[in-house]
């Protein structure tokens, strides 16, 4: 992977919360979104990558992100928190709201250049993740499949996860790179920034 010039994640600051795509800043600049299952920890890996403790609300229940929110690193340079999929157990008319929202911001926001798809590393490319990431492949977004929640494994174990995942990647025929993450932790967020950092670059460079 070639160098790229490191952003600092710290600097991330609350934009806003958007229950669509039309109430989003413009379609300009470079944005890299984190979408996963609602119990995948999407909000505490936000957290833990821009070294704020509160950035993306956490909860103990799943599923409180309904909105699509948006953070910002540098001028034209954003963080967006998708909703949650699959888990919440809330009415089915509130799902099918966010589940269009995030349709709709997937399909038709220009400026979303990467995707990082968040998932529990002891489940992972469950059918929704797996459609998530097809998408993408589709419209020549680049992808990292972060498995979460890494320490909940042994050493042996989750490299083993990891290797059976990056295995499994291959079939999407596409640019998927895996990485295993913990916000307890802390590991795996140097893995990450490179990944971010190279995306957030490469499409500064093209422009």
């Amino acid at each position: 992977m070639p160098d790229s010039k490191p952003i600092n994640y710290q600097t991330a600051k609350f934009i806003t919360s958007a229950p669509d795509i039309s109430k989003l800043p413009d379609d300009t600049g470079i944005e890299i979104a984190f979408a996963g299952r609602s119990n995948a920890g999407k909000s505490s890996a936000l957290n833990t990558l821009t070294r704020q403790n509160s950035l993306a609300r956490t909860s103990k229940t799943p599923g409180r992100t309904q909105l699509i929110n948006v953070f910002e690193l540098d001028s034209g340079q954003r963080l967006i928190d998708l909703p949650g999929y699959g888990f919440a157990k809330v009415p089915l008319a509130v799902k099918e709201k966010w589940q269009q929202s995030l349709s709709e911001y997937l399909q038709r926001r220009d400026s979303l250049k990467g995707l990082v798809v968040l998932m529990d590393i002891r489940h992972p490319f469950k059918e929704t993740d797996q459609e998530l990431i097809y998408w993408a492949v589709s419209c020549e977004i680049p992808v990292l499949a972060l498995l979460t929640k890494a320490d909940k494994l042994k050493q042996g174990a989750r490299m083993n996860m990891v290797l059976k995942a990056r295995q499994a990647a291959i079939a999407f025929n596409g640019d998927v790179t895996v990485e295993a993450f913990s916000s307890l932790k802390r590991f795996g967020v140097d893995n990450v920034e490179n990944v971010l950092n190279q995306w957030f670059n490469n499409d500064s460079d093209a422009q």
